[in-house]
């Protein structure tokens, strides 16, 4: 069988008009590129090129050899191209952790288009709102919605998304109730409070920076997003919701924004891994991915 690399020095001879140009080019010396022509046409048991001290012609077998071993090279490129883009591709196993509504709201519309642009990847999502420990538990990725800045920990964080925590309410709420036009005007409406039942007021701050603490009448107390958005769509009162969380119910009019200049804080999405896990090909096209679509 033909050494492969003796038909890419006969090709690179041929395309540069001599064995001197094609040892500039290719880096090797002349007298490799000419013994391994001869080598290569004693192989064959054919001359392929005519060549004296000032000439450097193709023989007719010459030609029609490099045309054919022209397009065995550049199969061989392809053939390599294709290779190497599948080993790069991500793969393999990529372990997520997320709280409840994290994962409902933030992942669970991405996840499909992520495993149908890396197909080689097993995604697993662990849904939970206990604390994880991602380095014993080995963990890839953790999604955290968090209000304050992240401890140090010294893992990385990749910031994904900041977004408003908006007031809103059935549009049947502020027909019957009215529409509040001051943050004060909140007290005499009922309240879908968010944690302990002992937080019973909600800090408001506009774009001046003034900031106001208001305390609606309890209605109901829920630490579950979801859960308070229902409510605020069944008519139940006015509730404080990330942006992100009720976009769609704001878009169908199942909910209405109340005070839209002033909002109750934000809340932050960070992407959490083990600096070891976040260098793996498939943890990187995941994290890449998602904060690509948690920034729209």
């Amino acid at each position: 069988m033909l050494n492969l690399n003796d038909l890419v020095l006969f090709a690179a001879a041929v395309e540069h008009g001599g064995f001197a140009a094609a040892s500039r080019r290719l880096g090797v010396p002349k007298s490799t590129v000419s013994k391994r022509v001869a080598a290569l046409e004693d192989e064959l048991g054919v001359r392929l090129i005519h060549r004296t001290s000032r000439s450097f012609t193709l023989t007719d077998a010459g030609r029609a050899f490099h045309e054919h071993a022209h397009a065995a090279l550049i199969e061989t490129e392809a053939a390599e191209a294709v290779v190497r883009s599948r080993v790069a591709e991500p793969s393999g196993r990529v372990r997520i952790t997320a709280g409840v509504p994290t994962a409902q709201d933030y992942l669970a519309p991405h996840l499909p288009a992520l495993a149908r642009t890396y197909p080689r990847l097993h995604l697993q999502l662990d849904v939970t709102d206990r604390f994880v420990d991602l380095v014993q538990e080995g963990y890839d990725i953790a999604v955290r919605s968090h209000f304050a800045p992240l401890p140090d920990s010294g893992l990385i964080q990749r910031q994904a998304l900041v977004e408003s925590i908006v007031l809103v309410a059935a549009p049947a709420y502020l027909a019957e109730r009215g529409c509040p036009t001051t943050p004060q005007e909140l007290a005499a409406h009922d309240g879908l409070l968010t944690g302990q039942s002992s937080a019973t007021t909600w800090s408001l701050a506009n774009a001046a920076g003034h900031r106001i603490e208001v305390a609606p009448v309890a209605r109901m107390t829920a630490n579950e997003g979801r859960v308070l958005s229902t409510a605020a769509q069944g008519g139940l009162g006015i509730a404080c919701l990330p942006e992100r969380m009720c976009r769609d119910e704001l878009d169908h009019g199942r909910l209405a924004r109340v005070l839209p200049e002033w909002i109750a804080g934000r809340v932050t999405t960070t992407l959490v891994m083990p600096h070891r896990r976040g260098q793996l090909p498939g943890v990187r096209a995941t994290v890449e991915f998602l904060i690509d679509c948690l920034k729209n």
